[in-house]
């Protein structure tokens, strides 16, 4: 994680100079991409929040995800991380977002979505989403390890780009 935290520092220093803001909506990631970034100094300057949306009710209250999206797609969705972009883009006001939900393990997993299946999503200023489907490796740690780096790294991408 020393080269993640690099990234974020990276992160804070553009979105700071371009005035930007960002804000994350976590679901099996558990707030480890909000710790990553507060964990840095100057992380005040550019992140407007962050919610840890595990349960589906709190998926539906806080970040306006459909019921009927939870009980046809799944949590575990692109569907459903398009709409946690869009609840907490309503929320924080944030030029960037970023959404996960996923099954870090050990349990959950289904022939259709196992262990290690997550979905990341970025919302962009334009109002653009771009979510990702994953297959991660390893114990629950790790899962969730490599899906907080990887969602860092979308947004370092796209911030490059």
């Amino acid at each position: 994680m020393e080269n993640i935290e690099k990234i974020v520092e990276n992160l804070i220093k553009m979105l700071s100079k371009r005035n930007q803001t960002v804000s994350f909506a976590e679901s099996c990631t558990g707030g480890r991409i909000a710790a990553a970034f507060t964990a840095v100094s100057g992380s005040s300057a550019i992140l407007h929040g962050s919610c840890v949306t595990y349960a589906n009710e709190i998926k539906e209250q806080w970040l306006g995800v459909p019921k009927e999206i939870l009980e046809t797609k799944g949590a575990v969705s692109q569907e459903c991380v398009e709409y946690m972009l869009e609840g907490m883009e309503k929320m924080a006001a944030s030029d960037y977002t970023l959404a996960v939900s996923g099954i870090a393990g050990p349990t959950g997993g289904t022939e259709f979505k196992p262990v290690g299946t997550v979905y990341i999503g970025l919302r962009t200023p334009a109002g653009k989403n771009e979510v990702r489907h994953c297959l991660f490796k390893g114990d629950r740690h790790q899962v969730q390890e490599q899906a907080t780096a990887f969602a860092i790294e979308l947004l370092e991408k796209n911030l490059i780009s």
